[in-house]
């Protein structure tokens, strides 16, 4: 199993990035796929999750309105849009699978995430 992200770098507070994770090596059909970040110096903390297969969706406070996590389930591809970042918003992002029958409920939560993908910096200048 394998769960590759791209897209990070940088940009200037107000714009724009789009990161990608690429899935493979099983049929995620059974698993809750999330985004965490971890800026220097701080826990890793939720951003948003998503049901693979009913595309329900979870965001943290910090990011609603602002960030939307997507997925293409022909392609294996997981999404988040971020829009208007903020320097807090500086952060290595990673996207995780969770098997679905831990609930959606507990996606903010890192330990019940099985699989992670190797992390993509994001870094807004202010």
């Amino acid at each position: 199993v394998q769960l590759q992200a791209s897209g990070g770098g940088l940009v200037q507070a107000g714009g724009s990035l789009r990161l990608s994770c690429a899935v493979s090596g099983r049929s995620f059909a059974n698993y809750n796929m999330g985004w965490f970040r971890q800026a220097p110096g701080k826990e890793r903390e939720f951003v948003a999750a998503i049901s693979w297969t009913t595309g329900h969706i979870h965001y943290a406070d910090s990011v609603k309105g602002r960030f939307t996590i997507s997925r293409d389930t022909a392609s294996n591809m997981l999404y988040l849009q971020m829009n208007s970042l903020k320097h807090e918003d500086t952060a290595v992002y990673y996207c995780a699978a969770m098997p679905s029958y831990r609930g959606l409920v507990y996606c903010s939560d890192k330990d019940s995430y099985d699989y992670w993908g190797q992390g993509t910096l994001v870094t807004v200048s202010s």
